[in-house]
């Protein structure tokens, strides 16, 4: 801010200072960019200010979401870590219960060949079994053992097929909790991708928005510079003014004092493109007067040549001491026709319209100046 007023101040004090002739065209040109670049400077800063805002509203939304996304990816995560454990209890189930399935067809298969086996031998009676025996040990033992087989094959086909119905049972249980989990992770993984886009895009929003940034202060310091650029032109324009001022006022005072005995006349015969006075709140110092490159320039009135030679914005410069500190001045001569310290008369040919220094095709930049200072020619023509 402090930087910035110290600008504001040199630029106030620089086009405070007067101007002169061409100058004065060239300081108003000067003047009128320096005003758009600090206008410029001051809406690039609100936009950077603006979009600095945008940005930080936008990483205040990034961590919201993100703290939002780290909290459903670990939910996510869980989810995903108990779906695959009881996917792979699920698998296990499946297989137990298919080995559970084939043992109980086996042992139901070995049943009904035993039956088929008793139904197609006679079956022992009692007394078949004490008479084949060699003693009634012999017959308690085999008694016990048709008993045994009895009840192994009637034991083990109930226990397969216990264990099967409980596996079937537990099997069906797991699918039902696997489904409601699977059923979980899908919404939970919708959420997280959802979240996921939102903060692409907010990312992708603040990336852009820093790149915008960037160009902007890009700009506003090419801006800030210009502005350099500009102030110091405008103040190397106030000093040449001051330079001419000087060496007019140092040439007249050592010339003849005595008024010119008629009035001015036109230097040129054409329209007045430009007036005399302030535009942009700079003075123009003279007349903008539309004639074609080449016209010959006749002296407004007798007098001395005080001046005749390249002076910065004004290209080629002459002024004539006309006595009574009335001085003409002639600005954008293509080349001279007179050089400092001449005698000149009333219409006599001094030159020859240009385009020279800051100029915009050719014209001729007419100034009559009391004691220095410049008056509006047309009062005195």
């Amino acid at each position: 801010m402090a930087r910035r007023l110290a600008v504001a101040i040199v630029a106030g004090l620089v086009l405070a200072a007067p101007a002169s002739g061409d100058n004065s065209g060239k300081l108003q040109d000067v003047q009128a960019r320096l005003s758009a670049a600090r206008a410029k400077e001051a809406r690039l800063t609100t936009q950077i200010s603006d979009v600095t805002g945008q940005i930080r509203s936008l990483e205040g939304k990034v961590g919201d979401v993100s703290q939002k996304l780290s909290v459903l990816e670990q939910d996510l995560a869980l989810h995903q870590r108990r779906l695959d454990r009881l996917n792979a209890l699920f698998d296990f189930e499946t297989a137990r219960l298919g080995f559970l399935r084939r043992q109980y067809a086996k042992v139901v298969r070995q049943l009904n060949l035993r039956m088929i086996d008793i139904y197609e031998t006679r079956d022992p009676t009692l007394v078949d079994v004490i008479l084949e025996s060699s003693s009634f040990q012999d017959a308690l033992d085999r008694l016990h053992y048709l008993d045994a087989i009895a009840r192994q094959d009637k034991r083990i086909s109930s226990l397969v097929a216990s264990a099967r119905d409980d596996v079937h049972v537990a099997r069906e249980q797991t699918k039902k909790i696997r489904t409601r989990v699977h059923a979980e992770t899908q919404v939970i993984s919708v959420r997280t991708q959802q979240q996921r886009d939102v903060q692409s895009q907010l990312l992708a929003s603040r990336s852009s928005l820093s790149g915008k940034r960037g160009q902007q202060k890009s700009q506003l310091a090419s801006t800030r510079e210009q502005e350099k650029v500009l102030i110091s032109e405008a103040n190397a324009l106030a000093a040449e003014d001051a330079r001419i001022r000087g060496q007019l006022a140092a040439a007249q005072g050592a010339t003849d004092s005595t008024p010119s005995s008629s009035g001015l006349i036109w230097p040129v015969n054409g329209p007045v493109t430009s007036p005399f006075g302030y535009r942009w709140g700079r003075l123009h110092a003279g007349i903008d007067i539309g004639v074609p490159y080449g016209t010959p320039i006749h002296a407004a009135a007798a007098g001395t040549v005080v001046l005749a030679g390249w002076t910065g914005g004004y290209g080629n410069y002459t002024c004539i001491d006309h006595g009574g500190g009335l001085a003409t001045c002639y600005a954008h001569q293509s080349s001279f026709a007179v050089s400092t310290g001449a005698q000149v008369s009333q219409g006599q040919v001094i030159g020859y319209v240009g385009s020279t220094g800051h100029s915009f095709g050719a014209h001729l930049h007419f100034e009559v100046r009391i004691n220095g200072n410049p008056v509006d020619p047309l009062g005195y023509l």
